[in-house]
């Protein structure tokens, strides 16, 4: 990339006031962070060496805002929208965050889930312009030196993945890193972290998708994938390469395989400031909704049963999470671990089976089970039954495993049971709100992780709420930042999951809608990252200068607010100061 072109000056709280630009003419308008397309005005276009280069209406951003609204909205399907959007990026992106800012609930699901798997799976044939880095095995050795090309947009957030569990399709080889951009874009969106301090990096190990490697098209590593000791060595370079250039940006490890997502997390928790959004973050947004939930029952969580059918990644994100929340309500660790039940495709997860160890905390002694004698009671029937199930949350992906006969014996447990059926895409989902709702007579509290539209029960339009990790990962984010903390602590995303409670209105409460409106999520952002922040400076993990220069006083929580507020980014044109 070479020497840029341009430096970003920041105001005392680390946002950006202008930008220096030594660029002239065609060098401006190609850079994405300083192309203002139809209005720049005429004294920029003098002085940026453009002038001649625009036609003469000069269009304010909310002109061209409308414009782009126009566009996106003509594309004859969501893919045409996305590839639209993705190139709007790639040439002005403050004219890009400003469209989806005025209407992110419209513009979500294109940018991200569902649309954003697609793009992963076409990739190599929709790609427009390289964005981010991709690491392989013929430049991993040289990770520092890539690295330090960005080092002076300040990178304040990576979102990184090696692509082996992209959503619910899988290894998607070099098309993961749409992933990194559509999170990073929600960064940007939710918690006003600037595009320029977002940096999108893929850990292209090889793939093997034998569909992908026999794409003639196909960019990524045309390898199978690392395993082993070459792939613990390749992560390790990687890691050892960002701290040492980036040692006070958050990595956030995005769309692992099941067991690689823990053992990452876990081996770098110390050495990099840094979580994993497909555990935590799914655990943080669901534990909210089931807080939520003991708000519409008024009970509290230690009086519930537990059970997460599936564990993968977000299944024992979700335990972990609730495992702590219990603990906050005095309960001990083994009283704690009591009431919470996994299940997988094998069945109940118990301590006589052979588990993978990511799994191994939360097994069920099954000789203190006096009702359970595997196989006949290894069911999701006897189980829910049995064991008094009262909560039951599904990331199983399998499609109709919740079933009528299910969810009338959790009635039987339970005056309003807790039903949340979160495997995404929508055609995984365990079962159908409106489904619950009529088999229950609308007892039962529901949220999914896919969006629906609102159900009319006895006459009512009833919203379903979304556990979208949109709702935290941003705000996460920015508290760390903000307060400078130096390690990512469980205890930050019960903090996160606590302030989305206190966003849901008193109205959608007493309706059983326990998550809160997406329109909301600029708001709830800056909630979560004050919480967040306040948790980091009581559990003492803040630094004591502060990460990004004199933007802050990491240990003051009485400025944390302020500091967050003007920390975050608004999508409005910058002052271009010629150079």
């Amino acid at each position: 990339m070479g020497k840029k072109n341009y430096e970003f000056v920041f105001d005392q709280y680390g946002n950006t006031k202008e930008i220096k630009v030594k660029s002239r003419g065609n060098e401006v308008l190609s850079n994405h962070y300083l192309n203002k397309g139809t209005n720049f005005s005429k004294q920029e276009q003098e002085t940026l060496g453009i002038n001649g280069a625009l036609p003469p209406h000069r269009m304010s951003l909310e002109e061209q805002v409308r414009v782009c609204e126009e566009i996106t909205d003509n594309k004859p399907t969501n893919i045409e929208k996305y590839i639209y959007l993705r190139s709007l990026f790639d040439r002005n992106v403050t004219l890009n965050h400003a469209l989806l800012a005025k209407n992110i609930k419209r513009y979500l699901p294109i940018v991200y889930t569902p649309t954003v798997g697609q793009a992963c799976q076409e990739f190599s044939e929709i790609v427009r312009k390289p964005s981010g880095i991709t690491f392989h095995p013929g430049n991993i050795d040289k990770a520092e030196a890539i690295l330090e090309q960005y080092k002076e947009d300040n990178i304040r957030v990576a979102v990184v993945t090696d692509n082996a569990g992209i959503l619910g399709i899988g290894d998607q080889g070099a098309g993961g890193i749409n992933i990194c951009i559509g999170k990073l874009q929600l960064y940007t969106q939710g918690a006003g972290i600037a595009p320029w301090h977002c940096l999108p990096i893929s850990l292209d190990v090889g793939t093997d998708s034998q569909t992908l490697l026999n794409n003639p098209t196909y960019l990524g590593h045309r390898e199978k994938r690392l395993s082993g000791k070459a792939y613990d060595g390749f992560i390790e370079k990687f890691a050892r390469a960002f701290q040492k250039v980036f040692p006070n940006a958050l990595c956030q490890w995005e769309d692992f395989s099941k067991q690689n997502a823990f053992t990452i997390n876990d081996a770098y928790s110390k050495e990099l400031v840094s979580f994993n959004d497909d555990i935590q973050g799914t655990g943080s947004i669901t534990l909210a909704g089931v807080m939520a939930a003991m708000k519409v029952k008024n009970e509290p969580l230690k009086d519930q049963n537990f059970l997460v059918y599936g564990a993968g990644a977000g299944g024992i994100g979700i335990i972990e999470q609730i495992y702590t929340a219990l603990k906050e309500e005095g309960l001990s660790e083994e009283e704690a671990k009591k009431c919470i039940f996994t299940m997988d495709s094998k069945g109940l997860v118990t301590t006589d089976r052979k588990l993978d160890p990511y799994k191994k905390t939360f097994a069920q002694d099954s000789a203190a089970l006096p009702w359970f004698q595997a196989p006949k009671d290894n069911t999701l029937e006897t189980v829910v039954e049995k064991a008094g199930i009262t909560v039951i949350i599904g990331t199983s992906a399998q499609a109709g495993s919740f079933t009528e006969k299910i969810v009338m014996q959790m009635c039987k447990n339970t005056a309003r049971p807790v039903i949340l059926p979160i495997s995404n895409p929508t055609d995984k989902i365990e079962a159908l709100p409106e489904d619950i709702y009529r088999w229950t007579d609308g007892k039962a509290i529901i949220a999914t992780g896919s969006p629906f539209d609102p159900v009319v029960h006895n006459g009512k339009e009833i919203r379903i709420g979304q556990c979208n990790n949109f709702f935290v990962f941003p705000g996460i984010g920015l508290g760390i930042i903000a307060s400078g903390a130096r390690e990512v602590l469980p205890t930050f995303f019960t903090a996160a999951a606590k302030a989305v409670v206190d966003n849901i209105d008193d109205e959608d409460l007493a309706n059983g809608i326990v998550l809160p409106k997406i329109n909301r999520v600029r708001k709830i952002s800056r909630d979560v990252a004050l919480e967040v922040g306040k948790a980091a400076i009581a559990a003492g993990v803040c630094k004591d200068s502060a990460p990004f220069s004199e933007f802050n006083h990491n240990n003051d929580p009485a400025r944390l607010a302020t500091i967050i507020d003007n920390m975050m980014w608004e999508p409005r044109y910058l002052p271009l100061i010629p150079v």
